[in-house]
């Protein structure tokens, strides 16, 4: 099973499109706070339809507090500075992959806790900003159960 690990979510539709794709994919959804919604608003709700009972959702206060949780995950931050593209990367079950708020992704301080190995970035056309955080989250979420033969 592959660790989602959402920084500081800020919009809910995310969130539930996110909830959707690790219910699907099997994959464990971390939710750390502070969050920018409450968990059962309505946005949620609908976007993640009734997939909510299928996906394993859990909220941490922290980062630290949801890697001591988890037993030290070897941590993947996903983030537009990094010259590594997520492709490249050798993802193997348990692994934690990190994605930032979406209006200003993850902050120095946080990075600097990810080995500058383990920074990967998704390819976009110079001049864009970022992806849809749930796509982005699609994208790494996938290539890494690929990786694994989808079992």
């Amino acid at each position: 099973m592959f660790h989602i690990l959402l920084f500081e979510p800020e919009i809910p539709p995310n969130t539930g499109n996110i909830i959707r794709l690790c219910a699907n994919a099997g994959a464990a959804l971390h939710l750390l706070g502070p969050l920018g919604f409450d968990i059962d608003a309505a946005a949620v709700r609908r976007a993640g339809l009734d997939y909510a009972d299928m996906a394993n959702v859990r909220q941490h206060t922290s980062l630290a507090e949801c890697l001591a949780v988890l037993g030290g995950p070897r941590l993947f931050a996903v983030e537009t500075g990094s010259t590594t593209v997520y492709s490249e990367a050798r993802f193997r079950p348990g692994d934690a992959l990190l994605f930032g708020p979406e209006s200003r992704g993850l902050s120095d301080d946080v990075l600097q806790g990810v080995p500058v190995a383990r920074r990967v970035s998704i390819p976009m056309r110079s001049g864009n900003r970022s992806l849809n955080l749930s796509n982005a989250v699609s994208l790494v979420l996938y290539e890494a159960w690929r990786q694994d033969g989808f079992s």
